[in-house]
């Protein structure tokens, strides 16, 4: 009789369901749950962080020389970024729109909560392009800069294609570095599920039930957008674009779906999507060794829509106009703020306080929005992964790129 096979989709989504009902239940009854939960998750989020920049680097740089030439990794990369730009254009639009429509925080009384966050300044945008080609490619590790990790990457790939045989030396170790990288992750995933959960139920804790009830109805209806967007243009572009049934898609990158919703991190889950694009979308490795990464970096469609939303609810509940143009500058400011925002949990906390600062809202409203930062976070990041993979399968089933022999 043949061995079921595990399932590592079914095991985190229980999980996540267990972990909301600890969440639940802990205040003033499991308090000291508390505490292991938080080492837990800290734990956990080190082991999926550990190797994120070597597998990363390397995965890229062997990804660049398996493509085998200078315009074809070009081509992917003009590719992926021509997708994200229109992506975030429609997110954007949708965000620019529909909030309006719904009357978002009409009616709705906020309590102020003031909270000490610098607003992200926009010379910080100047200065993400001065610093692209990092000057200490070593700092740009320990100080986890993606975009200058990424620069570097390809450097150092487009390099090797040009030395070729001299290069040798280098691809191999950069090819046993990645083998190691993606041994570890496979580790690492098996403790998913545990992980997901404590950081689910401390989410929950942290919030509280009555901040969930409060603004569930707000929550509930950018939850709906975000995936219903989801579906309509990821599912609808690879299955006409990718000619890849949109079950079958979504099926294979639920895991790495999930984790992003439990761990607010699209950095993070890097390496579970290359996986997930390996193993259930045959998508080359080449392929999704530029673009994933490059999505977690500037791909930013949900958080156009989250921005928008909460800038509309939090305006309309202070009592604040926002006029349509207004409203445009403020989303284009959002998608400048959003290059080099590393994909970590809170990375948008910064970039709502500017924008709040730039609609005219209260400072109040920044600890408010602090407090739910996470719930919105959490469905916001899961759309972008599901954005970084889509972007992926739609280049990889249509570039028809051969990884090297």
């Amino acid at each position: 009789m043949q061995k079921k096979k595990f399932s590592i989709t079914l095991a985190i989504f229980i999980g996540l369901v267990l972990g909301v009902i600890i969440g639940v239940f802990m205040p003033g009854r499991m308090d000291w749950l508390y505490t292991p939960l938080s080492v837990i998750t800290s734990i956990y989020m080190s082991a999926l962080r550990l190797m994120i920049y070597p597998l990363v680097f390397c995965s890229l740089v062997m990804g660049i020389v398996g493509i085998g030439n200078i315009a074809s990794t070009g081509k992917v990369g003009g590719a992926a970024l021509l997708w994200y730009v229109g992506t975030t254009a429609v997110a954007s639009a949708l965000g620019l729109v529909l909030p309006g429509i719904l009357g978002l925080g009409k009616g709705t009384a906020i309590k102020m909560v003031e909270a000490e966050v610098e607003a992200t300044q926009f010379s910080s945008l100047l200065d993400t392009v001065k610093t692209l080609i990092p000057s200490n490619p070593f700092a740009s590790f320990t100080e986890g800069n993606m975009l200058q990790v990424l620069v570097f990457a390809i450097i150092i790939g487009l390099t090797c294609l040009a030395v070729k045989e001299k290069a040798k030396p280098v691809v191999d170790v950069c090819s046993s570095i990645n083998d190691i990288s993606i041994y570890i992750v496979g580790k690492v995933m098996l403790f998913t599920p545990l992980g997901v959960g404590c950081s689910i139920a401390t989410v929950v804790y942290d919030n509280g039930i009555d901040t969930m009830i409060d603004l569930g109805a707000v929550l509930l209806t950018l939850y709906i957008t975000m995936f219903v967007y989801a579906f309509i243009v990821y599912g609808g572009m690879v299955k006409w674009i990718a000619k890849m049934p949109a079950l079958k898609f979504f099926k294979g990158v639920m895991p790495a779906a999930m984790n992003a919703f439990g761990t607010c991190s699209s950095s993070a889950t890097i390496p579970l999507s290359m996986k997930c694009a390996d193993e259930n979308l045959e998508i080359p490795s080449e392929v999704t060794s530029l673009t994933l990464p490059l999505g977690a970096t500037i791909n930013m469609d949900a958080v156009s829509i989250l921005m928008s939303f909460m800038i509309t609810f939090f305006g309309n509940a202070c009592g604040v106009s926002i006029p349509t143009t207004l409203m445009i500058v403020v989303l284009f400011s959002n998608v400048l703020l959003s290059i080099g925002t590393p994909g970590v949990p809170g990375g948008a906390i910064a970039s709502f306080a500017a924008l709040a600062t730039i609609a005219g809202l209260p400072a109040g409203v920044l600890g408010v929005y602090i407090s739910i930062n996470t719930l919105c976070d959490m469905g916001a990041t899961c759309v972008n992964v599901l954005g970084d993979l889509a972007c992926s399968t739609v280049i990889g089933k249509t570039l028809k790129l051969k990884k090297a022999q």
